[in-house]
């Protein structure tokens, strides 16, 4: 038994250094005649522009025989880059749509949806479509992993408010 402690202590630095993600997405609430609540995706995009990770979509699922996801091409980049190609619901990334508010998103580093990102350059995508209302998609860069503690933020205009991005080693 003590000839393997040595070795299980070294294992234990490599499994604290496990990167994580945790997003805030405000939806903001608009005073509008005729509200609907937004479908987002949030998605991490390569420098090529390509789909590293899906990491949310929030849609009208409620609808009977899969309505909702008709609109789902309301969110134009997302779809055009990798929603076309989705069998929805997605497990574990697709979720009811919100109301108005702050929305708390944490992903871990080898979990889904996140799972293993290669360190590199990115893009996180956050992306908003309303029935009777408008369209907006808000980029964060960002490298992967962090070698440190990183706040990065974006603020939307009308159908997205405050967006942050926290990347821990």
């Amino acid at each position: 038994m003590r000839r393997n402690l040595p070795f299980v202590l070294c294992l234990v630095p490599a499994l604290a250094r496990a990167a994580d993600m945790n997003l805030s997405v405000e939806i903001p609430a608009l005073k509008v005649a005729e509200y609907h609540r937004p479908y987002v995706a949030v998605w991490v995009e390569r420098e090529d522009h390509s789909v590293a990770a899906n990491l949310a979509v929030w849609y009208d699922t409620k609808k009977a025989d899969g309505e909702g996801t008709k609109w789902l091409k309301d969110m134009r980049q997302w779809w055009r880059r990798t929603g076309r190609d989705q069998n929805m619901p997605i497990d574990g990334v697709s979720g009811a749509t919100r109301p108005a508010g702050q929305h708390q998103l944490r992903f871990a580093d080898g979990k889904p949806p996140l799972g293993t990102l290669p360190p590199a350059h990115y893009e996180l995508v956050v992306e908003a479509a309303r029935e009777v209302g408008g369209r907006e998609a808000q980029r964060i860069p960002f490298d992967w992993p962090a070698t440190r503690p990183v706040h990065l933020s974006a603020k939307g205009s009308e159908e997205l408010g405050q967006i942050d991005l926290d990347l821990n080693p």
